[in-house]
């Protein structure tokens, strides 16, 4: 079964595709960072959902902020540089003429305000547009542009950091990257612009509640404890490495379900969701909609070939997905860092927090 919907909702319909439930755990109570594991390090921060969190759907950027805040609570200096409009599914792009402006956001979304205080940055934060000068309506620059240009001297210009950062953090997305949608992703696409420039990254993406259409802060600030008790665990084992980046999706716990282990996965084969295209009666128009895999699909690309697939663990079984993502689309090349990609596998499926 397939159905089709208009793509204006796309990014809040790849949430909440039935994750199974699990041991009622308050998120209130969950396990927050013990200490600061995390000092010394500097990250970046970006995402593909821009740094606006102004929508009552949450799917504009609130899961950066909720991520800056665990990641500074954690003892890391964080600066952002994200995009200054929603740049979902973008994947790779980047912008080859114009000008970007990183301008700096001086009143931050309610309650997030003093979360980086002190920080040797401040927890600064960025949006890129494609202007001289950034307005209200201006255009976006692509996810991948906003790591270019911070690793590329936006950094140094800006918040005065000498090198690159340690790690760069992509998300957290609204709503999950798995299957045939990581090729899309603008979120897993900043991540690897990041280890193009042989800084380590990770992506990380929630899904959103049962309707499909709501991203919760549960959700996000689930996610966003975890991630910081994740990478503390890389951090300590010195397994932060540029050879790779992960992909980190975390599934709906806003009823209260718990989140399973984190599983190491495959990117799957198949699709949750695609685009559609719509012919207007009979003539030369096509509507773009959004293609949603639905229920035991046996044919096409909604069939899911991969026992260990990231959509399967995490929509199906409601576990936590760690799948490792390359720049390198050669296909057949042999596998580099063959023993520290194993050494994270290890970590993930033996030593990482649990949820």
């Amino acid at each position: 079964m397939r159905r089709t919907l208009a793509l204006t909702t796309a990014a809040a319909v790849l949430a909440g595709l039935g994750a199974t439930a699990y041991a009622t755990t308050p998120v209130a109570d969950r396990t927050k960072p013990a200490s600061r594991p995390l000092a010394g390090l500097r990250i970046l921060l970006s995402n593909d959902d821009s740094m606006r969190a102004a929508k009552a759907s949450n799917s504009d950027g609130l899961g950066l902020y909720e991520l800056r805040r665990a990641m500074c609570a954690a003892g890391a200096d964080v600066v952002v540089m994200a995009p200054w409009q929603v740049q979902s599914g973008k994947g790779t792009a980047v912008t080859n003429g114009g000008a970007l402006t990183a301008q700096r956001r001086t009143a931050l979304p309610a309650g997030y305000e003093n979360d980086c205080a002190g920080a040797p940055s401040g927890g600064a934060v960025f949006g890129v547009c494609l202007a001289e000068g950034c307005a209200p309506d201006s255009p976006s620059a692509t996810p991948a542009d906003t790591v270019k240009l911070a690793l590329r001297g936006g950094l140094a210009a800006k918040v005065g950091w000498r090198g690159a950062p340690d790690l760069v953090l992509t998300g957290i997305n609204s709503g999950p990257n798995i299957a045939a949608s990581v090729n899309d992703s603008g979120t897993v696409g900043a991540a690897v612009a990041a280890i193009d420039q042989d800084v380590p990254a990770i992506a990380f993406s929630s899904s959103g509640d049962a309707s499909q259409l709501y991203f919760p802060r549960e959700n996000y600030r689930a996610h966003a404890e975890f991630g910081a008790r994740f990478v503390a665990g890389l951090k300590e084992r010195g397994l932060l490495t540029s050879a790779f980046a992960l992909k980190v999706d975390y599934p709906d716990v806003s009823a209260g379900q718990r989140a399973g282990a984190p599983v190491w996965t495959r990117v799957g084969d198949g699709a949750v969701a695609y685009h559609a295209y719509e012919r207007r009666g009979s003539g030369d128009t096509f509507d773009i909609a959004l293609g949603l895999c639905e229920g035991d699909e046996r044919e096409g690309e909604c069939v899911e070939n991969r026992a260990d697939a990231d959509s399967t663990w995490l929509l199906g079984e409601g576990h936590v997905t760690v799948a490792p993502i390359t720049w390198d689309r050669t296909y057949g090349t042999p596998v580099d860092a063959r023993r520290e990609l194993k050494a994270v596998q290890r970590y993930v499926e033996r030593e990482a927090p649990r949820p």
